[in-house]
């Protein structure tokens, strides 16, 4: 099963820049910027990635993202992490971006939008991986971050732009205020593809659903205890990114045993699997596949059925995807 699942064509759709890198990138950027608070040795980097709860993963987060500072280090990042995705079959990736934090961190807009030009570019020239972009508007930055996201989105709408999200706490953050912004994003011609339900229930997601117009959601894990949402789901194609290494390392989920990702499979929702920050989650994609295998009992052809529902989910043109199911359909026969 690891050499199928190694060697099966992959789309990953849920997967933060920041949080991709891996440790040695991360040692090498708090090293560089020693006055950021984040540990310069392995062993303490190691500690200060064991998280708490989901708050506290988002301090690490947030903490992390103040290393990336020019656009020398966004490029650094885009390539290792296209490294990492063809090493794991990766044909297809879209990457979430949070240009305010970017630009917080003291990186110029223009130099961030070159420098995911470039490093775009560089990845499909070295490995032959596809990139695209979804502009991340953090919750806890509330409106005023989400309309600075967007006009970031849509001034610069660098090479491999395809869709708008929202990502951050829950609790206390209503989705549905953020309605306003997420239209225009669609009437930009952007894909609207938030989180929800990744630490709490199904309201948010129907809220996502419903009031941002949610092409896909981001975890979604909770609509699993609502019916009526895991039928509308199913019935619309609305496709969940579920990240469950990432569910049980912030606390989302207690274990993987209690994950509701055979729930939703039963359900007929439409289900793609991500690593959501592997490099934060000790986590790959083919990892995420294969504890599909050992703790959720997938066999071959239901991990193929997942890759497919990843390629059929994505923003890519058609002939990308149309490519990725021939591949996926070719392998798995």
């Amino acid at each position: 099963m690891a050499a199928y699942v190694a060697a099966l064509p992959k789309v990953e759709l849920h997967l933060h820049l920041v949080g991709s890198a891996p440790p040695d990138a991360v040692l090498t950027l708090a090293r560089r910027h020693p006055d950021g608070d984040v540990p310069t040795e392995p062993d303490a980097l190691a500690e200060f990635y064991r998280f708490t709860d989901f708050p506290h993963f988002l301090d690490v987060y947030r903490r992390v993202n103040l290393l990336v500072r020019t656009g020398a280090d966004v490029v650094t990042l885009v390539a290792g992490l296209g490294a990492e995705l063809a090493a794991r079959t990766v044909r297809y990736a879209e990457v979430q971006v949070t240009p305010v934090r970017n630009r917080m961190a003291g990186i110029d807009p223009d130099d961030l939008a070159q420098a995911l030009v470039d490093g775009r570019e560089l990845v499909r020239a070295r490995h032959g991986v596809e990139l695209g972009w979804i502009f991340d508007a953090d919750a806890a930055l509330g409106l005023p971050g989400a309309e600075e996201t967007l006009r970031f989105a849509v001034g610069h709408r660098p090479a491999g732009t395809v869709g708008f999200g929202l990502s951050g706490a829950e609790r206390g953050v209503r989705r549905a205020d953020f309605a306003d912004v997420f239209r225009a994003a669609r009437d930009a011609g952007l894909h609207s593809v938030p989180h929800a339900g990744e630490t709490v229930g199904p309201a948010e997601v129907w809220a996502a659903v419903r009031e941002l117009g949610a092409e896909r959601v981001g975890h979604g894990i909770g609509a699993a205890t609502d019916p009526a949402l895991l039928a509308h789901l199913a019935g619309h194609g609305i496709a969940l990114e579920v990240c469950p290494t990432s569910n049980v390392r912030t606390g989302a989920t207690a274990s993987l045993a209690e994950h509701p990702l055979p729930a939703l499979l039963a359900a007929g929702v439409p289900v793609t699997l991500a690593t959501d920050d592997p490099g934060m989650f000790g986590t790959d994609l083919d990892t995420e596949y294969r504890l599909c295998h050992t703790d959720f009992g997938l066999d071959r052809a239901d991990l193929a059925d997942i890759a497919r529902t990843g390629a059929r989910a994505a923003f890519c043109d058609d002939p990308t995807r149309q490519a990725l199911l021939a591949e996926i359909d070719r392998y798995a026969a």
